[in-house]
């Protein structure tokens, strides 16, 4: 029987207290750790043995030596075919292109949740999953938390905008439900900007991406000498958010023991640090997400009935991508504007094709998977715009006609605005697209198609004849 050859990985990292759990993370998955502290030995290892046999490296930015962006070329030079993820305390979009074109294959905010950090590492290993195209990036870019700017026209996201809209003016608790990617946080974001607390204390705790035994301190605090290790004071998210809203992103995450204990503060409306001696009133709406159904968790046994009845005073259910495919031109266009604004960047459109492209996959890790591919679609575009050729990942996946124009049209991506070349088409074929268009939805029935238009029947009646069109269009 063959022996399964165990992956190397190399990390460049100073940080002792770090690479010791990055190494713990990794060997659970069966991979063997080459920790080196400085680009010099990084470069150095490339040439021993076990520096042949690296699977991948992660970088943390900040390790002495050269430039991260140019120890990553130099890496990218030296071992092509190796992936390399770039560790950051960075947000800046600029830093995320320089280290992209650097030949990074992705970009990770610190903190980085476990999963998050063994997904990324994953992804851009397994060789199953396309590289440099579809994996996530934490690449972030301001946004306005306002329902009404928020885009999508499909009838089960614009209701769940809705419900969450309503909630928003209440004081209840709120769950939010979706999947990953699927728009949560900027949800809970556009609450609390609608809410009576706006202007109140606000905290967001992402239970993922806390190590399951500093959940309970993370919520609560703890006092001086609570624990081994708690060397200081330590103040909850709870006291933190008194008077206003605390919002627990992944709630699903967050272990039974604590579940008991969260549900006992919000019955009593207290909350007491590890190792205090008595609880401190508070005032806290809670706003919490989840990627998965917490009911189906309740009957497993994982989650707390009361906890979910606590939670759930409004429960919101978002959509995933796939659900409302219609939205995604309008969602891709939204995002390069975006980007077009970012460091490094600059303003692309993006053709007919590139769009049925995008509207022909299924999207697993849905919006924020989405904006992901257009980022790094957009910093390596030559063109003016974006074109099918920017998503070859995409297209070997879905295989030959998957990005065919007119099937899309068809799935809802609507008229074309752009021809094959990237240039936009002339107004009078797009204007008689648009008149066939509602002729072919309302089923020949020119009064509504006039009147959804904006139009009177006889200037209709008048385009109908300049632009060549038969009512039966």
């Amino acid at each position: 029987m063959a022996e399964i050859e165990q992956r190397t990985l190399m990390l460049i990292d100073d940080e002792p207290a770090q690479s010791r759990l990055i190494t713990a993370l990794a060997a659970r998955e069966g991979w063997r750790t080459l920790v080196v502290r400085d680009s010099e030995t990084a470069i150095a290892t490339l040439g021993t043995r076990q520096g042949m046999q690296l699977s991948a490296i992660i970088l943390d930015q900040w390790v002495p030596g050269e430039e991260a962006c140019q120890l990553i070329a130099e890496l990218r030079a030296r071992r092509p075919a190796v992936p390399i993820l770039m560790l950051t305390t960075s947000a800046s979009p600029l830093l995320a292109v320089e280290a992209m074109r650097a030949g990074a294959t992705d970009y990770l905010v610190k903190p980085v949740a476990p999963d998050r950090m063994m997904l990324a590492l994953r992804m851009a290993t397994t060789r199953e999953a396309p590289r440099n195209e579809l994996q996530p990036l934490t690449e972030k870019m301001p946004s306005t938390p306002d329902f009404d700017a928020m885009i999508g026209a499909a009838p089960s996201f614009r209701s769940a905008l809705a419900v969450a809209a309503k909630a928003a003016r209440g004081q209840g608790p709120v769950l939010i439900e979706g999947e990953s990617g699927s728009g949560k946080e900027m949800v809970v974001r556009a609450m609390q900007a609608a809410s009576p607390r706006a202007k109140s204390p606000f905290r967001l705790l992402n239970i993922g991406a806390i190590p399951a035994n500093s959940v309970e301190s993370a919520l609560f605090g703890h006092e001086k000498g609570a624990f081994p290790g708690a060397f200081d004071r330590h103040v909850g998210a709870l006291q933190h958010a008194d008077g206003g809203t605390l919002a627990l992103d992944e709630v699903d995450r967050l272990p039974l023991s604590v579940q008991h204990r969260l549900l006992e503060s919000i019955q009593r409306s207290d909350a007491r640090p590890i190792g205090a001696r008595h609880s401190f009133r508070i005032d806290v709406r809670v706003i919490a997400a989840s990627n998965l159904p917490l009911r189906e968790m309740v009957e497993a046994g994982h989650f707390l009935p009361e906890l979910l009845t606590a939670l759930a005073g409004t429960t919101v259910q978002l959509p995933p991508l796939r659900a409302r495919a219609g939205d995604i031109p309008a969602l891709a266009r939204h995002f390069l504007a975006r980007i077009g604004e970012q460091p490094g960047l600059r303003a692309l459109g993006i053709t007919d094709a590139a769009l049925a492209l995008l509207s022909a996959y299924d999207w697993p890790g849905n919006v924020r998977q989405l904006q992901a591919v257009l980022f790094r679609a957009a910093v390596f575009c030559d063109g003016d715009a974006l074109t099918g050729e920017d998503f070859p990942q995409l297209s070997d996946l879905l295989g030959d006609g998957s990005g065919n124009p007119q099937a899309a049209h068809q799935e809802g991506v609507g008229v074309m605005l752009y021809a094959p070349d990237g240039n936009l088409r002339p107004l009078e074929e797009i204007e008689a697209d648009v008149i066939r268009l509602a002729i072919g939805h309302y089923r020949g029935r020119m009064t509504e198609v006039a009147r959804r238009l904006g139009i009177g029947r006889s200037t209709l009646y008048r385009k109908l004849t300049e632009l060549g069109i038969g009512e039966s269009a």
